[in-house]
């Protein structure tokens, strides 16, 4: 599991270039917040997560599927992971910052042709930028 990288993941450089994209700035992994957020827009007072579903445990997602191999090991891994996921959000809200979480499969990435891709982030860039702006509710 060295080799797993939790930082520069390619779900979150697309988030952070569809950002930047729309005139917003950040700075990335901030240390002194709780969980070390993907991306802090401080100007705004939003974090925003970008999880993937299968270590965060995305119900529902296909991509959340447990190994059948060492099962058991899996099973507590991954419920340590989203006891701290929703500690760190806790965590967050109660320091007063808004929280948004996106998850891997939104981001459609691997599905369809190059123009699809573009045009599916690019409307999904434009919620997250409302989102953060404070524009849309969730």
């Amino acid at each position: 599991m060295a080799a797993i990288r939790g930082h520069d993941t390619t779900p979150e450089r697309l988030v952070r270039s569809a950002l930047h994209r729309h005139g917003l700035r950040f700075r990335l992994h901030v240390r002194g917040l709780p969980g070390r957020p993907d991306i802090v827009l401080p100007k705004h007072r939003t974090v925003v997560l970008v999880h993937g579903c299968f270590w965060h445990r995305h119900m529902g997602c296909a991509k959340s599927s447990l190994p059948s191999t060492n099962r058991a090991w899996w099973v507590a891994k991954l419920r340590r992971n989203r006891a701290r996921d929703r500690r760190n959000l806790r965590d967050l809200r109660a320091a007063g910052w808004r929280v948004i979480v996106v998850w891997e499969c939104e981001l459609g990435a691997a599905r369809g042709t190059a123009a699809e891709r573009a045009t599916r982030l690019e409307r999904f860039a434009r919620v997250l930028v409302k989102r953060v702006a404070g524009e849309e509710r969730r």
